[in-house]
């Protein structure tokens, strides 16, 4: 497809959609704009966008695709300055925000003019941020909810899927409210609780004072995402407060339930209680990107001996097997291996898997 493209914030989720839709539309110019003039330079350098807008005006005058790729309170108020800008009568508006009801009203004033607007959410990210860190295969299998108005077309929605093709991901076109009901069940409820048990251990950390140590194996991982950045998490949960109120309100019954069941001192009742959690867990799809970003961890159960780790990494190294994380757990219950290494595909770590079988006898365990 040919046309000029607008993105809206040069972040990771923005600069991976620039290198996607480049390498995919090759006679597309891709024109980046960001209040942060230093990420927007530093994407013009690395080849990210093809042009700079000066402002957000200037750049949206002369798209046909804008794809605004910042916060959603930020979303709200570019929304309504495009409203009062000289668009292209055919062009294409979508956003990636995690929440979509309140901005798909907010997108009302704009597709009253006949603007097509379409909502979107990629279920994809990484522990790092900022436009250095794209890559074109961040969206790769990763869901891609599209949110679009009752009254769109499909040949409309059709459009942005070939725009976005090169993502390789895999489209959902769901209702808003519905997205905003499936997120924040599996997303955005998850992080509040990851956060209240982090608050629960640093209040605890004080009368014991060996709890940051012992935490740093299985606590630390189940409460990973607790260091998502928190502006981005103020935004989500004001934005859908209706949806997690409920989601809370059903979880604070839960845990009486739960309260009562210990009270009780009822054996099989709380046996059954972990037994049905675990089916449904073991259940879910392991290969699948889900709404929480995955890492993609290898359990290596290695000796004790100097020089164990080098070892290893060197292996890796030698097959030019990318690594993002490597740790060593104290705290190991319910969990296996000593040395814990975390890669960015799950490529990289079947091919480590393939690599460390070859070359070692020590055990492999993935979760």
């Amino acid at each position: 497809m040919e046309g000029n493209v607008l993105i809206v914030g040069m972040g990771l989720i923005g600069g991976s959609l620039a290198l996607c839709i480049k390498e995919e539309h090759r006679y597309a110019s891709i024109i980046g704009y960001d209040v942060n003039h230093k990420e927007l330079r530093l994407a013009k350098t690395l080849g990210v966008i093809d042009e700079m807008a000066l402002t957000l005006e200037q750049g949206a005058e002369k798209a046909d695709l804008i794809i605004i790729s910042t916060p959603v309170t930020q979303t709200e108020k570019i929304l309504k300055i495009l409203h009062n800008t000289d668009l292209k009568p055919d062009v294409l508006i979508t956003d990636t925000g995690s929440t979509k009801e309140q901005i798909m009203k907010a997108s009302l004033p704009l597709i009253s003019k006949g603007v097509t607007f379409i909502g979107g959410h990629p279920m994809a990210g990484s522990h790092k941020s900022g436009v250095s860190a794209a890559k074109e295969i961040l969206f790769e299998n990763a869901f891609y909810m599209l949110t679009p108005s009752e009254r769109l077309q499909d040949d409309e929605i059709g459009t942005l899927k070939r725009w976005l093709c090169g993502t390789k991901a895999k489209f959902l076109v769901v209702p808003p409210k519905e997205h905003d009901e499936l997120t924040g069940m599996i997303s955005h409820f998850p992080h509040i609780i990851a956060a209240s048990l982090v608050h629960q251990a640093k209040d605890s950390s004080g009368e014991h004072p060996y709890l940051r140590r012992l935490a740093a194996g299985g606590f630390r991982d189940i409460t990973r995402i607790a260091s998502s950045n928190p502006v981005m998490w103020k935004d989500i949960t004001l934005q859908n407060s209706h949806v997690l109120l409920e989601i809370l309100g059903k979880w604070k019954i839960e845990m009486e339930d739960v309260i009562q069941m210990i009270i009780k001192n009822d054996s099989e009742e709380i046996h059954s209680y972990f037994h049905e959690a675990k089916i449904f867990r073991d259940e879910l799809p392991v290969l699948s990107k889900g709404a929480i970003p995955a890492f993609y961890d290898l359990y290596i159960d290695v000796p004790d001996y100097p020089g164990v780790i080098s070892e290893v990494t060197a292996y890796l190294a030698e097959e030019r097997i990318s690594l993002t994380n490597i740790r060593i757990l104290e705290t190991r219950e319910d969990l296996y291996g000593v040395l814990v290494i975390s890669f960015q595909t799950i490529e990289d770590r079947e091919r480590a898997v393939v690599c460390l079988k070859e070359k070692t006898a020590y055990e492999l365990f993935i979760d």
